[in-house]
């Protein structure tokens, strides 16, 4: 649908991350989100600054981003209020 057009409304745009337009408005005002221009003073995106957004979002998270993941630590021993440690149940 999107594939023959280099250039998509805030509404196309939206439908093709998956959000909504008042979203991509919000990005917008707060300088984040995808890259935007003004045609005519429409709000437009280019398709492939929509891919480009998508493949850094994809980068910053830590489920698909091995390098940023929490590294798994062991766990403390459970304690009681006065500080002696809890056996744990099976």
């Amino acid at each position: 649908m999107f594939s023959e057009r280099a250039v998509l409304t805030t509404a196309e745009a939206a439908l093709y991350l998956g959000s909504k337009p008042a979203t991509l408005r919000k990005w917008r005002h707060r300088r984040c989100g995808p890259a935007s221009f003004r045609v005519g003073g429409r709000v437009m995106y280019r398709l492939a600054a929509l891919d480009a957004f998508l493949a850094e979002c994809e980068r910053a998270d830590s489920r698909s981003n091995p390098e940023l993941a929490p590294r798994v630590t062991q766990l403390r021993p459970r304690r009681d209020r006065s500080g002696r440690r809890v056996a744990e149940a099976a």
